[in-house]
């Protein structure tokens, strides 16, 4: 509809700021606004107050607005469209996102693949995190963000869609905004130049590297999900645009094993290093798209699972991610339900390990039984945060698929989850997890309570010794290249797996 009118503007008033906007526009494309479930209508997320002249409600509108909302002008930023001039109130506050850098690192050899200063930035589908070294291996800055392209979806498929719809530029532009941003950050609060910063390593998964390079993801968008880039090279500043640094700075781009197990994953078996413990041992990053990796021994099998939103609060009903205002723990106080909530103050939503506690405190409470069913249609955990039986069912779905996805890959391997020596817990949910309540649920597997180390931003640190330790590379592309992969979807132990895991037991 906006090409349609895209000779025409109006005036569109956002929190008392003047933009000019096209007809036909969603609401969306003149905020800044995260859109969970990828601007279609499903999440209701996206609430803003709308006068003026604008399209009449949606289907999804008519949904999932409330009939006081209605009244009130309150619009889903992803459906209303502009047909003229209007004003918009955004409702929500912004708020510091506590977002992981620090991790674990195994030894290495002090090799710099920088003359000056180098960088080390982890893109996650969720949030970025960077880190500035000097020559000597000295951590001088770090930063870290939230990941702009949230605004075409919270989970790597949204983003797979935005991207062959035409907005492949968009979403590099984006993101290259948010790496120089970074680094222009880091480079202020340690009194340097960016134009000094000669050498940078990035990883991520595989599609965010994709939309990075501003690759086509079409053969990550339908099966047989195979890959036609998987990294592993160098390419200069200049080819990828990122204007904080000078054109001729060398940017190593980590190798991928497959489609959706990336270069996360590789530079975290980098950092933690679980061939050099005892084996077999089980890594895990949990977040929208768990990967996974074990190690038998002689090598290693990976493969990932889509666990959806649920655990960045995305798909709950007052979810959230990790700021201030979220519930994180929930414990069991005097025979109720009591909550922590970052930055201390009133609770204004709940984020994954706030979600997972308060379900295994629900457990022991009898509050839920072991197939998720509330006594009552919802449990008030403060005056502004409920959790429905709806949001429930999502934590169900996507605990179910980090559980189902972990057992399948230790038995395709050829062992029992009792002979798993080690499990590794990376990430910046799992930083925060409480892993005993994990169990609880369902989760992970009760057998390797007391085998767990949580590792922190693996893949951070991975990519860190990538640039201090040039050695590394070569391991890195080693291990990329003879992983084996295992494919989950169609597979028939892990679906069976997967519908024996929705329960909380």
């Amino acid at each position: 509809m906006s090409e349609i009118y895209s000779d025409l503007s109006a005036r569109v008033t956002v929190d008392g700021r003047i933009k000019n906007a096209n007809v036909g526009a969603r609401l969306s494309e003149v905020i800044s606004i995260d859109l969970p479930c990828g601007g279609h209508g499903r999440c209701g997320k996206c609430k803003v107050r709308a006068v003026g002249e604008l399209s009449p409600l949606s289907d999804s509108e008519e949904k999932l607005l409330t009939k006081e909302e209605k009244a009130g002008g309150i619009r889903l930023a992803c459906s209303a469209r502009i047909l003229g001039d209007c004003e918009i109130e955004t409702l929500f506050e912004k708020r510091k996102e506590v977002i992981v850098t620090d991790g674990d690192m195994a030894e290495y050899s002090l090799l710099p693949t920088f003359d000056r200063y180098g960088v080390a930035i982890d893109i996650g589908t969720t949030t970025l995190a960077s880190r500035l070294y000097d020559r000597e291996g000295n951590i001088l800055s770090e930063s870290s963000a939230l990941n702009p392209q949230s605004v075409f979806g919270a989970d790597v498929i949204s983003r797979i869609e935005a991207s062959l719809a035409g907005k492949r530029a968009e979403l590099a532009s984006l993101i290259r905004e948010g790496i120089d941003s970074l680094i222009s950050d880091m480079a202020r609060s340690a009194s340097i130049s960016a134009g000094d910063i000669d050498s940078a390593v990035i990883t991520g998964n595989t599609v965010m590297l994709y939309l990075l390079t501003e690759s086509s993801p079409e053969a990550l968008s339908h099966a047989p999900f195979e890959a036609d880039r998987l990294f592993g090279e160098t390419v200069s500043a200049g080819e990828l645009s990122l204007a904080s640094l000078k054109g001729n700075a060398k940017i190593y781009l980590a190798p991928c094993i497959a489609a959706f197990v990336g270069a996360d994953t590789v530079c975290a078996l980098i950092a933690i290093s679980p061939e050099d413990a005892e084996s077999p041992s089980l890594t895990v990053d949990i977040g929208t798209n768990g990967e996974m990796a074990i190690f038998d021994g002689e090598g290693f099998s990976v493969c990932s699972t889509a666990a959806g939103p649920a655990f960045e609060g995305g798909g709950i009903s007052c979810g959230m991610r990790g700021a201030n205002g979220a519930i994180d723990k929930v414990s069991v106080v005097n025979g109720a339900l009591a909550s922590h909530v970052i930055g201390g103050g009133e609770a204004v939503g709940i984020c994954g390990s706030g979600l997972v506690d308060v379900a295994a405190c629900m457990l022991d409470l009898e509050i839920m039984d072991e197939s998720g069913y509330l006594e009552d249609d919802e449990v008030a955990l403060s005056d502004k945060v409920v959790l429905t039986q709806q949001d429930i069912r999502m934590l169900q779905l996507a605990k179910s698929a980090i559980n189902a996805g972990m057992l399948t890959l230790v038995s395709k391997s050829g062992v029992s989850v009792a002979d798993v020596k080690h499990l590794y817990i990376a990430g910046g949910f799992g930083h925060y997890l409480n892993t005993s309540n994990a169990a609880r649920i369902g989760l992970i597997p009760k057998e390797l309570l007391g085998r767990i180390s949580v590792v922190g931003n693996a893949a951070l640190a991975g990519a860190s010794m990538l640039l201090l330790d040039v050695s590394k590379r070569e391991k890195a592309e080693a291990l990329a290249k003879n992983a084996s992969s295992v494919e989950l979807s169609g597979d028939k132990l892990f679906a069976d797996i997967y519908m024996n895991g929705m329960m909380f037991e």
